[in-house]
């Protein structure tokens, strides 16, 4: 066992001599050390219940003869981080709790790790450091928020910040704002949406990492302690076992993983968290042109909020991922291995014995929401590398969009001109300068796309080098790589000029010419934002977003 560094022989009495001091006693340094990284926070609604559900993970490696050690990672909330300086460190967070992983592994030599994330860049960072310490690992997910309701529908942290654009429009009152704002959120559990961390829970189900159904239970469902424990028991036999992450993250799981997004019209922020995990690993190709490939393969089959009135308690109640799986197993590797040593094909058949699919959920793939995939990968001389949209939470009459560009340096110039209804139908918004470099740390905005939502503005589209909330719906392209603060083409799009957004044909241009765009970048002079600290290290080292903003 890794342990025995730490615990075997007599040059570590002094090591096993601060064990003691921690509980371990003489019969437990020939069990294995399972270590614990619990990402609990009193501040994020995700996570505010991991310290109560940790103790039935702790139960369950007791119950297998395992000694758990729990730590602590950070976690932001970013719907508390939302709109000002605050989400410049939200992406850059999932590096700090990778690295915190990390080095708690190695420095106590753990043999096996549980991972308790919830939310958008806890759970790709717990899973990026199960891939780099190929070490048996397992994810419990916190799992989703109870949905809450306003005005006979479902309601949702998203319904809130387009209520706030309803308000500006004159659509809502303040009384009738402050009332959902009161109830929007009712407890804890990830906002209960197929928002990033849900979508990010759904992957990690999907690619064998956590337990079946894991993902859609309710974080305080009862079952969720159910799962909790099982996933401690099953920690220590997967150390038994000696079974890895680079066992169960292949390939094939990860282009398994991708089909399930695309069926769910996911987040298109994991278009920066699968890549980047998948990048811990060697000898794995998951890009966005895999994205793209699948995309046209796979149908889209379930519309969630924000794309539909749909939250995660629906889908788990129709069968969760497992009856996602089911729908789209042609598209499938059912041979691969999963965290229960079983494959995915033997998991489905045992989770789905007697499950009715609800159709009316979860639609078959003879009659998809839309043919192709949630998400799209739009290229063109904007976006030579590529950038991403939800086109599954796309209207069918925005899908095409021509228009004259309307530009800003940052978020904040974008709001104030949205709020001061500066803008108008036809027009593209650009946001710039928000890029994993440019911001830095690649802002997600809410606010804007949410405030023309609530607003009402139509045949609008938006084009950022930063990215956008899970929760956004409409012609919002994000991730355009590269990014302005990198020379790419977006950094010399001027007030005016006419941009043409083509979701089916996967296009992004605006009518310049090579010859126009190198001229104009050649001699663009954009705002440099000054930062300190953690931030200044991170705009040194971070890749562009189509490698998924990785530290190298």
């Amino acid at each position: 066992m890794i342990s025995d560094k730490v615990k075997k022989g007599v040059q570590r009495a002094p090591h096993r001599s601060l064990l003691r001091a921690c509980g371990v006693e003489d019969e437990d340094f020939d069990k294995p050390f399972i270590g614990i990284a619990n990402s609990f926070t009193e501040i994020v609604p995700g996570h505010i219940h991991l310290r109560e559900l940790v103790e039935y993970v702790k139960e369950g490696i007791r119950a297998a003869g395992g000694i758990p050690f729990e730590f602590n990672t950070m976690a932001i909330c970013d719907g508390i981080a939302m709109n000002h300086d605050g989400m410049k460190y939200s992406l850059a967070s999932r590096e700090i709790v990778v690295s915190t992983v990390e080095s708690m592994a190695i420095g106590h030599c753990f043999d096996g790790l549980v991972l308790m994330p919830t939310c958008d860049k806890v759970v790709p960072g717990m899973l990026m450091a199960a891939a780099r310490l190929d070490i048996p690992a397992i994810m419990l997910t916190g799992g989703p928020m109870a949905p809450s309701s306003f005005k006979g529908k479902n309601a949702d942290l998203i319904t809130v910040y387009e209520a706030v654009g309803e308000l500006s429009a004159g659509k809502l009152t303040e009384e009738e704002l402050y009332e959902l704002e009161c109830s929007a959120c009712p407890g804890a559990g990830s906002c209960s949406g197929l928002f990033t961390a849900n979508t990010m829970a759904c992957v990690t189900e999907t690619l064998g990492m956590s337990l079946p159904k894991c993902a859609t239970t309710l974080a305080l469902d009862v079952d969720k302690v159910k799962i909790a424990n099982k996933t401690g028991k099953r920690i220590v036999e997967m150390v038994k076992e000696d079974l890895k992450p680079s066992d169960i993250m292949t390939q094939e799981a990860f282009e398994n993983a991708i089909a399930m997004d695309m069926a769910l019209g996911g987040s298109s922020n994991t278009a920066l968290h699968i890549p980047a995990i998948a990048a811990e690993f060697d000898n794995l190709n998951v890009d966005l042109d895999l994205f793209d490939k699948i995309s046209n393969e796979v149908p889209h089959i379930a519309l969630l909020s924000p794309a539909g009135q749909d939250t995660m308690k629906d889908l788990h109640n129709s069968g969760g991922i497992p009856a996602v799986l089911r729908t789209i197993e042609s598209e499938l590797n059912l041979d691969v291995k999963t965290c229960t040593s079983k494959t995915l094909k033997e998991n489905l058949e045992e989770y789905l014995d007697g499950v009715e699919i609800n159709r009316d959920v979860i639609h078959t793939m003879e009659d998809p929401i839309h043919e192709k995939g949630g998400l799209a990968i739009l290229k063109g001389n904007i976006a030579p590398d590529g950038s991403i949209v939800k086109a599954g939470a796309v209207p069918e009459e925005l899908m095409h969009l021509k228009g004259p560009a309307k530009v800003y340096n940052s978020e904040e110039d974008a709001v104030e001109a949205i709020f001061n209804h500066e803008l108008k139908e036809g027009d593209i918004l650009v946001i710039r300068c928000e890029g994993p470099r440019g911001g830095p740390g690649m802002r997600e905005m809410l606010n804007p796309t949410s405030a023309i939502a609530g607003m009402g503005i139509k045949d609008v589209g938006l084009i950022t080098d930063g990215r956008f909330s899970g929760g956004t719906r409409g012609p919002c392209i994000g991730h355009v790589s590269p990014e302005a603060a990198s020379g790419g083409p977006i950094a010399a799009i001027e007030n005016g000029d006419i941009i043409e957004i083509d979701i089916k044909n996967r296009a992004i241009n605006v009518e310049l010419s090579d010859a126009e765009i190198k001229e104009r970048l050649a001699n663009v002079k954009l705002p440099e934002t000054e930062v300190k600290g953690w931030l200044n290290i991170y705009r040194r080292s971070v890749s562009s977003a189509d490698k998924g903003a990785i530290l190298r």
